[in-house]
């Protein structure tokens, strides 16, 4: 099948909203006309948004009101390329384009279309840190001019599809979850020895002492330092994987020291559970605490205990600051840890690090999943817009 493309500016009307002044309250206070920035076109159909302005500033500015069933497209930024289906009458700002209701064309088949259309449209976009798709370059973008029938057919088809692609991948993604929760369950069955507030009594053979009895919390300090640098960002939550490089690298304020020896826990915002096992000798910074375990305690058993859910959620209870909550490690060498013979430590740890490669693999082949349904997704789309679609 052979189809006559046009350019959209040909069939549709488009516009881009605008901002209301900033500094006027008068154009925001007791708002009742909904404003939508880039960000939110990130649904196929979009219900709400966060903002609201005045009838003053949409008229002193260049915010237009859509009507329900007008396209979105992002123009600007990380979210270029982004469409969605406006379901209620909304103003936008400039870094939208609002295509308008057009008799010639359904919003559906619209949306599937820049669906399909968006790397290529990125691609044309100019700026590197922020990419820029201008309302030229989105009305001249040819699409197929075909009958409404035809347009009805082709999204029934593409509704059909996704709708079946989307509920395998919820599968997919409760399959990583359940994954992610078996490693957490196991690490809380092996730590409820002896967690604060619970009943359960010690199993034989494990003994209990306060945690500063047996780790020290070292303080030693590198200023400017040029060895390798772990920061918050360079740790991932609940794994423990070091995401950075071990490239030497100078900070122009204090850090903590650390070896092979310490465990390295995060204490900004607990909730996110970043600790590290260093292999390296380096420095960090001074959100992350370096534990030096004594004998008692091997560093890897420490490690794990520090990421089961229930230690978790007690350290996060001595945080103070509503912003950026910050663990009060005094209070945290005051818990109760209770541990095994250190073969013992080393066998439950090595439980859990052969735990960790298997769900790593798991999570990996599931992604791996995901990444196909995604291709075939493109893979429909780049059909339904060639005429192809069966």
């Amino acid at each position: 099948m052979r189809w006559e493309f046009v350019k959209l500016g040909d069939i549709c009307k488009t516009s881009a909203g605008g901002t209301p002044l900033k500094s006027k309250k008068a154009y925001y206070e007791n708002g009742t006309i909904p404003w939508l920035r880039s960000g939110e076109v990130n649904n196929r159909n979009i219900e709400n948004c966060e903002i609201k302005i005045t009838q003053k500033g949409l008229e002193n500015s260049s915010a237009k009101l859509f009507p329900s069933g007008t396209v979105l497209v992002a123009m600007y930024g990380a979210t270029a390329g982004q469409v969605g289906i406006l379901n209620f009458s909304c103003s936008t700002n400039q870094a939208v384009c609002g295509i308008l209701p057009s008799e010639n064309i359904i919003p559906e088949f619209l949306y599937y279309f820049f669906l399909s259309f968006k790397n290529d449209l990125i691609a044309q976009a100019v700026g590197n840190a922020q990419p820029n798709i201008s309302q030229t370059k989105i009305k001249n973008t040819l699409i197929p001019s075909i009958s409404k029938v035809e347009q009805k057919a082709i999204v029934a088809k593409l509704d059909q599809a996704f709708k079946a692609i989307d509920q395998a991948k919820a599968n997919v993604e409760r399959n990583i979850a359940n994954a992610e929760d078996l490693f957490q369950s196991q690490l809380n069955q092996i730590f409820s020895q002896r967690v604060e507030g619970d009943v359960l009594s010690l199993s034989k053979g494990w003994e209990e002492k306060k945690l500063g009895e047996v780790v020290k919390y070292d303080k030693g300090k590198y200023l400017e330092n040029s060895h390798p640098y772990v920061g918050l960002e360079n740790i991932e939550s609940n794994t423990g994987k070091y995401l950075g490089d071990l490239a030497p690298l100078n900070v122009k304020s204090s850090t903590f020291k650390f070896d092979r020896r310490h465990v390295l826990y995060g204490r900004l915002r607990p909730y996110l559970n970043k600790v590290l096992l260093p292999d390296f000798e380096g420095h960090c910074s001074t959100e992350i605490f370096p534990l030096l375990p004594s004998r008692e305690i091997y560093r890897r058993f420490l490690f794990y205990w520090l990421l089961s859910p229930k230690v978790v959620l007690r350290i996060d209870k001595t945080s103070t600051g509503a912003r950026m909550p910050r663990a009060n490690m005094n209070e945290v060498l005051k818990f109760n840890i209770s541990f095994p013979t250190v073969e013992h430590q080393k066998a439950i740890s090595k439980e859990m690090d052969l735990l960790q490669i298997k769900i790593k693999n798991l999570k990996q082949k599931y992604q791996q999943k995901l990444d196909s349904l995604e291709e075939l997704k493109q893979s429909i789309l780049e059909k339904a817009f060639k005429g192809e679609l069966v």
